[in-house]
C-alpha cells in the first residue's frame, strides 16, 4: 500500500476540526460618504444601519454623532475640528453610542466635553465610560429628598432649603451673581463628602480659568471636576457639555456617593441646541426654537435623583442656571426648566445694584421638597423671616411716601432691614450652617433690633467669636444633632453677649 495515500474521511475530518477551531471573525466595515459639510454638521449617504447618538468616524480622525437619521443620508453633528472634511470623503460607524471616560481619576482635573483633558497635567488614566445619554432612574428606583445640601448661604439654607438629589434651578439675568452661589456653594461642600462638577457652558476661557483659581485657593479642587466648553467651541460641543457632566456624575452616584452638579448656563446650551437644530433643518418651534428643546433639558435633569437604599442611596444634585432678559421669567426657556425643577432661586438685579447680595427675590424664589431635608434648628429660626422679608417689601414702597408711620409699622421697617442686613453675604465666605442659625436665632429673638444697620456685619462676627470661645457646646449641639440646643439658655447667652457689645 502506498504511504502517501490518504483517506477521503481523513481529509474531511481534517477540514472540520480545522474549521471549529477558526473562530475568527471576518470584519465589515459600514463606511459612508459625506454629501454635504458645513458650520460643524455633516450630512452622510451609506449608512443605512447607523444608531441614533452613534460616534461616527471621519477620515481625517474628527469624531461626530449620528443625530437625524433619515430615509437617504444621516445628519451628523461633528464633534471638534471640521475645517479638513471635504464633501466625498469617507465616514465609517464605530458601532458605539457617544461615551466619555469616568471614575476617580477625573477629579481635580479640567476636561473638555469628550473628557479630554486640557488643564495641561497629562493625561487621565482611566479604563471606564459611560454613554453622554442613559435613562434616569425610575420611580421605584428613588427615594424622597430626606439629607440636606448646604450651600452655606444663610437666604439660600433658611428661605429654599436645597436637600441632597433635588434639582433647584438659580435663575436671573446676566451680572447677578448666579456664578457666585455655585463656586459658594462647592466651596462649602469641603469635608461634606460630596463630589462637585462644574459645568461651564460657553463660558469665556479666563472667567473658568479664574474660578478653577478660586477652587483651587480654597481646596475645592480635590472633590470637583470642571468641564468646560468654551464659545469658541463648535455648537455640538457646548450642547454635549451637561450630559458628559452628568454621566461624569452618574458614575459616582451609582456607586452609593453623593454629587453636585452645576450647569452654568443652560441657556446657552440651548441656543447651541437651535443652532444645530436649524442646521439639521429640524422643525422649530415656539419663538424658533426646535419643539423638542423641552426634552433636551427634561431628560437631562430627571437624570438627577436620590436613589433607594437597594441601590445604594447614591444622589446626584442638580443647580442649572438660566438666564433671564430684564427679569422676565415667563419666557418660553424659563418656564420649560422652572417646570422640570422642584423649585427656583430668582436673583434679581435691582437688590443686586441696591446692594443685596446675594440679590434673592424671596417672593419668587421657592423650593418645593427642600423643606424636608432642612434641619430643625433651621425651620424653627427660619419659620417668619420669608413674611417677614415679604411684608417688609410692601412696607418699604408704601413707607416712601407716608411720613407718619404708627409704632407697629415702624418696628416692621426695623427689623426688615435688620433682617435685609443679616442676610447679606460677601463672596466666597460659606457659613456652616450652625452659626446660620446663631444669627438668625439672634434677629428673630429680637436682639439685634436696637443694634444700628451698619454695625450688623460686626455684631454677627463678635457674636461668632464669642460662641467659638465660650458656648462651643451649644454650637456642636446644633451641628451634632439638627437641633436647637435649650431655648432659655442660648437667649441668655445671646443676650449676654449682646451686653456686652460695643456698637
Amino acid at each position: 500500500m502506498n504511504p502517501l495515500s490518504i483517506k477521503a474521511e481523513e481529509i474531511s475530518a481534517l477540514i472540520k476540526q480545522q474549521l471549529e477551531s477558526f473562530d475568527e471573525q471576518l470584519k465589515v466595515d459600514e463606511v459612508g460618504t459625506v454629501t454635504y459639510i458645513g458650520d460643524g454638521i455633516a450630512r452622510a449617504h451609506g449608512l443605512n444601519n447607523a444608531l441614533s447618538n452613534e460616534l461616527l468616524e471621519f477620515a481625517n480622525g474628527s469624531y461626530g454623532i449620528a443625530q437625524n437619521l433619515e430615509t437617504n443620508d444621516v445628519g451628523i453633528i461633528i464633534l471638534g475640528k471640521y475645517d479638513d472634511i471635504r464633501e466625498g470623503d469617507t465616514v465609517k460607524r464605530t458601532g458605539k453610542i457617544m461615551e466619555v471616560p469616568v471614575g476617580e481619576a477625573l477629579i481635580g482635573r479640567v476636561v473638555n466635553p469628550l473628557g479630554q483633558p486640557i488643564d495641561g497635567q497629562g493625561p487621565i488614566n482611566t479604563t471606564k465610560t459611560r454613554p453622554i445619554e442613559s435613562p434616569a432612574p425610575g420611580v421605584m428606583a428613588r427615594q424622597s429628598v430626606s439629607e440636606p445640601l448646604q450651600t452655606g448661604i444663610k437666604a439660600i439654607d433658611a428661605l429654599v432649603p436645597i436637600g441632597r438629589g433635588q434639582r433647584e434651578l438659580v435663575i436671573g439675568d446676566r451680572k447677578t451673581g448666579k456664578t457666585s452661589i455655585a463656586i459658594d456653594t462647592i466651596i462649602n461642600q469641603k469635608g461634606q463628602d460630596i463630589i462637585c462638577i462644574y459645568v461651564a457652558i460657553g463660558q469665556k476661557e479666563s472667567t473658568v480659568r479664574a474660578q478653577v483659581e478660586t477652587l483651587k485657593r480654597f481646596g475645592a479642587m480635590d472633590y470637583t471636576i470642571v468641564v468646560e466648553a468654551g464659545p469658541s467651541e463648535p455648537a455640538p460641543m457646548l450642547y454635549i457639555a451637561p450630559y458628559a457632566g452628568t454621566a461624569m456624575g452618574e458614575e459616582f452616584m451609582y456607586n452609593g456617593k453623593h454629587v453636585l452638579v452645576v450647569f452654568d448656563d443652560l441657556s446657552k446650551q440651548a441656543v447651541s441646541y437651535r443652532e444645530i437644530s436649524l442646521l439639521l433643518r429640524r422643525p422649530p418651534g415656539r419663538e424658533a426654537y426646535p419643539g423638542d428643546v423641552f426634552y433636551l433639558h427634561s431628560r437631562l435633569l430627571e437624570r438627577s435623583a436620590k436613589l433607594n437604599d437597594e441601590l445604594g442611596g447614591g444622589s446626584m444634585t442638580a443647580l442649572p442656571f438660566i438666564q433671564t432678559q430684564a427679569g422676565d421669567i415667563s419666557a418660553y426657556i424659563p418656564t420649560n426648566v422652572i417646570s422640570i425643577t422642584d423649585g427656583q432661586i430668582f436673583l434679581q438685579s435691582d437688590l443686586f445694584f441696591a446692594g443685596t447680595r446675594p440679590a434673592i427675590n424671596a417672593g419668587e424664589s421657592v423650593s418645593r421638597v427642600g423643606g424636608a431635608a432642612q434641619i430643625k434648628a433651621m425651620k424653627k429660626v427660619a419659620g417668619t423671616l420669608r413674611v417677614d422679608l415679604a411684608s417688609y417689601r410692601e412696607l418699604e414702597s408704601f413707607a416712601q411716601f407716608g411720613s407718619d408711620l404708627d409704632s407697629a409699622t415702624q418696628a416692621k421697617l426695623n427689623r426688615g432691614r435688620r433682617t435685609v442686613e443679616v442676610l447679606k453675604q460677601p463672596l466666597h465666605q460659606p457659613l456652616p450652617v450652625e452659626k446660620q442659625v446663631l444669627i438668625l436665632f439672634a434677629l428673630t429673638h429680637g436682639c439685634i433690633d436696637d443694634v444700628p444697620v451698619q454695625d450688623i456685619q460686626k455684631y454677627q462676627d463678635q457674636l461668632f467669636d464669642f460662641f467659638d470661645a465660650n458656648h462651643a457646646d451649644m454650637l456642636d449641639t446644633i451641628k451634632t444633632t439638627g437641633n436647637l440646643p435649650d431655648e432659655d439658655e442660648l437667649l441668655k447667652a445671646v443676650k449676654e453677649f449682646r451686653d456686652g457689645f460695643a456698637s
